[in-house]
This record gives structure tokens, sequence and C-alpha cells, in this order.
């Protein structure tokens, strides 16, 4: 299987609690989205947020996404926080 390369970006309250605004990361072609997770979660705190009892959403290439969505070469991946209206 053939490694891709992905930008994930990381905002509001998940980027002060990871430390960081983005990251490039290499991984197995056709990894989901919800894999790309897991594989992330695995670095221990915070990390684990991702995966965590609170809900985290994600975009890939700027269109929402869900945890079956299969990443490609060069997408770009964000996690952010489900924003709330009042």
């Amino acid at each position: 299987m053939t490694d891709v390369t992905i930008t994930v970006h990381y905002f509001a309250r998940l980027r002060e609690q990871l430390g960081t605004e983005q990251e490039t990361v290499t991984i197995p072609a056709n990894l989901t989205l919800a894999e790309l997770k897991q594989r992330l979660a695995e670095r221990g705190a915070p990390w684990q947020l991702l995966t965590g009892e609170r809900p985290v959403l994600a975009a890939v290439n700027q269109a929402m996404a869900k945890n079956a969505t299969p990443l490609q070469d060069r997408d770009e991946v964000a996690f952010f926080p489900p924003v709330t209206g009042g």
C-alpha cells in the first residue's frame, strides 16, 4: 500500500488543547477519517480528544466529512468542535 501526505488543521478548543494549528501527516492511502482520528488519538493525552465523548466535526477539502470518508494524497483535513448558537 502506498503512503500519502495530508495536511491536518485544528480549530478552536482543539488548537488550544493540542498546542498546534496544523501539521503534515503521512498515512497509508485510503485510510478513513475515523482511522486517522484513531491514529492521532493513539498519541495519548491530549490527542484522545479526537475520539473522546465530546463531539469533534471534520471536513475534508473544505466539505463536511463522515468517519467513512477515505483520505487521499494532498487532502486537507480540518477538525473542529461543533458550533452552538444562542
